[in-house]
């Protein structure tokens, strides 16, 4: 070969390197600045470095109620992105209050972008983790932590516990209705304000017997509690009680079990609690009060993605976010009337004619204007 056709041939390779190295390099920056709200790549793999942890309180992860609901929404958010537990999303089982921030700070360790406290019971330990690690993200479900990093996250569960107190008071035939709280608290105040406005606006004459497990763990206490509830005429139970509602449950299908044409009923919370209540071919999960808290996760994750993580804000969830509904599995139970009943409710809530009480001081003030 010529040596002026060896100089060609060494000019024209280098111009292919340095203008693929270009391409290169300009598609390295394109995929930097891509619209993060695409999460998942065509082929599979991860699509995004953004990591999320959260960690559980003693209800656990699999507590078929708030803690669970949360991890589906950022088991979706990972796996819509590529992404598997451990490598981008992951979280930490609490088995006490001792577990809190130990949970907390290794996550902060490994460099997750956010970390979320699930229940308010965490409120002392994110804060002191939020002042601790200011380059930190964190966010808290169902209570308020007052930090420039931190996002609290709260629901209107006083408005669907209003509306399933609206089911409760068409499908009992004692007039008396139960509530079983877990922990006494301005949270479960709400569930225990609208559940009975609800049944109160239906009819006043109903009895609602109202009773605290002071536990969110302790499932042999809810079965005592909904036994003796039973026991004395109620037919139709709406807990909020997080792991302790499966006792109530359990007391409710031992019951059926025993006398199948016995009528009565529980009313869920937090998830739609229909397969709980599923006895042969009956089923005694009327409806469930769903609180979308995988909806809410994911609606921070996506704005911190996007560089709009709301930190020091107070975010609130309920009807016309899609973050609070009524369940209707049951189509046996949940019947046309009640289902109508319901909706002209939740227009009435949502047009303002309606201001559901979110305490029992309010409670008292609403039922005296009935």
């Amino acid at each position: 070969m010529k040596k002026h056709n060896v100089l060609l041939l060494v000019l024209i390779l280098s111009i292919g390197l340095i203008l693929a190295a270009c391409g290169g390099a300009k598609e390295k920056e394109n995929a930097g600045t891509e619209d993060n709200g695409d999460n998942a790549s065509q082929n599979g793999e991860a699509s995004t470095d953004y990591k999320v942890a959260m960690v559980t309180d003693e209800g656990g992860v699999d507590d078929k109620s708030f803690n669970q609901s949360a991890w589906e929404g950022i088991k979706a958010w990972g796996e819509g992105a590529g992404l598997s537990k451990g490598e981008g999303f992951d979280y930490a089982q609490s088995n006490g209050t001792a577990d809190y921030m130990p949970n907390i700070t290794r996550f902060v360790r490994d460099e997750y972008d956010i970390v979320f406290g699930i229940g308010f019971k965490l409120k002392e330990d994110l804060q002191t983790a939020a002042e601790q690690y200011a380059d930190s993200n964190f966010a808290i479900v169902d209570e308020v932590v007052d930090a420039p990093n931190a996002a609290s996250i709260k629901f209107k569960e006083h408005q669907g516990s209003f509306l399933v107190g609206v089911a409760a008071a068409n499908k009992t035939k004692t007039n008396k209705v139960g509530f079983v709280g877990g922990i006494a608290s301005p949270l479960i105040d709400k569930f225990e304000a609208g559940f009975t406005a609800g049944v109160k606006s239906v009819n006043p004459d109903i009895e609602v017997d109202v009773q605290y497990a002071e536990s969110f763990t302790d499932p042999a206490k809810g079965k005592i509690i909904a036994a003796n509830m039973y026991d004395s005429g109620v037919d139709v139970i709406y807990h909020a009680s997080g792991g302790t509602g499966n006792g109530v449950f359990n007391q409710a299908k031992d019951i059926k079990q025993n006398d199948p044409e016995r009528e009565l009923w529980v009313i869920g919370v937090d998830r739609d609690q229909y397969e709980e209540g599923q006895v042969g071919e009956q089923n005694i999960t009327l409806t469930s009060m769903v609180k979308r808290v995988d909806v809410a996760v994911q609606d921070v994750i996506n704005r911190g993605m996007n560089g709009e993580f709301p930190a020091g804000e107070l975010l609130e969830y309920g009807i016309e976010e899609d973050a609070i509904a009524i369940a209707e599995t049951n189509k046996e139970a949940m019947t046309e009337e009640i289902i109508n009943a319901i909706k002209e409710w939740q227009e009435k809530i949502l047009n303002g004619e309606v201001e559901v009480p979110q305490t029992v001081e309010e409670l008292e003030a609403y039922v005296d204007s009935l």
